[in-house]
């Protein structure tokens, strides 16, 4: 069988490293981490990581590869005006946590704790994005059909670590007097913009969700394609990106003004999928198809970086 580039890059233990490296430099020369820049990093740094480990602990490539993290770390940088944002930063770990959490319940009837702590993290979220609860229904739904673990018990379990954190929070807010504000961030679950109301997206938005759209077409065809040859469980795990990444992009197609939670979600279910398809692919068509997306990738990391320097 012969590497072509793209197997080069996707098996070599430099390629983690190496993005890395790209993407702490592209940190430090936008600057924009002014007084909390190390929570920001401290978030991003620990998602990295926990992606690496939600690829190794359950075998999402069937090679040596880092591509899973490589390219949500890619992915990230062409999305780099969100690098700074806090809400975006911890909502993403919240999220990457919850996932490591959940594929560990595969098939097991007994996780109460694992499901526990998953939708803690998720209620965790909540706080700083409150339309992440839209997002459940669906968690139980690949919890029922695709980790194969959703029982009565389970389901309780899900519900107690959602309002593990309100429960905590409710004293401070009735402490301080801020009841009010508890119960305006759960009255704006029902507020909605107008339906497909696109005028406060930005050139560098649009830019972004395009491209993001494109690896997401180009992954879930790959793996429909390929994915008998690939364990169950793996294909379990991939239906599940699947599912979030449809539900992410709807979501963004419908209400756009929470774009930039929504984007970041979307690249954390795209990531595995464009890595399988990087990693397990030898054609000289797909070799071809590797490159020019890097060469676009590399276009939106300087195109968006610039933007933001120029307005900076």
């Amino acid at each position: 069988m012969v590497k072509r580039l793209q197997n080069k890059v996707a098996e070599s233990r430099l390629s983690l490293p190496f993005m890395a490296v790209i993407a702490i430099i592209i940190v430090l020369l936008r600057g924009d981490f002014s007084g909390r820049w190390w929570l920001q990093l401290a978030c991003w740094s620990l998602s990295t990581y926990l992606i690496v480990e939600l690829n190794n602990v359950n075998s999402l490539l069937r090679v040596y590869s880092r591509m899973v993290s490589c390219s949500f770390l890619i992915l990230i940088l062409v999305a780099s005006y969100l690098l700074s944002d806090v809400r975006v930063s911890i909502v993403t770990l919240c999220i990457v946590v919850a996932y490591t959490l959940l594929f560990h319940c595969y098939q097991v009837r007994k996780s109460v704790n694992w499901v526990y702590t998953a939708f803690l993290f998720i209620g965790i979220a909540s706080y700083l994005f409150i339309q992440i609860l839209y997002f459940v229904p669906i968690l139980w739904i690949c919890m029922t059909f695709f980790l194969m673990t959703m029982n009565i018990r389970s389901f309780f379990a899900s519900l107690l670590g959602l309002i593990t954190p309100y429960w905590f929070g409710i004293i401070l807010f009735v402490y301080f007097g801020e009841i009010d504000y508890l119960l305006q961030h759960f009255a704006s679950l029902i507020e909605f913009q107008p339906l497909f109301d696109y005028q406060s997206i930005t050139i560098n938005q649009y830019l972004t969700f395009a491209f993001v759209v494109l690896l997401l077409i180009i992954g879930i065809v790959h793996f429909v394609r390929n994915s008998f040859l690939d364990k169950i469980k793996t294909r379990m795990f991939y239906n599940i990106f699947i599912t979030m990444s449809l539900a992410c992009l709807t979501y963004i197609i419908l209400q756009p003004m929470h774009f930039d939670v929504l984007i970041v979600l979307l690249i954390v279910n795209v990531s595995p999928l464009i890595a399988h398809f990087i990693s397990l692919t030898h054609t000289r068509i797909t070799n071809i198809t590797f490159i020019v997306l890097l060469i676009i990738s590399a276009s939106l990391i300087f195109y968006n970086s610039w933007s933001h320097l120029l307005t900076f």
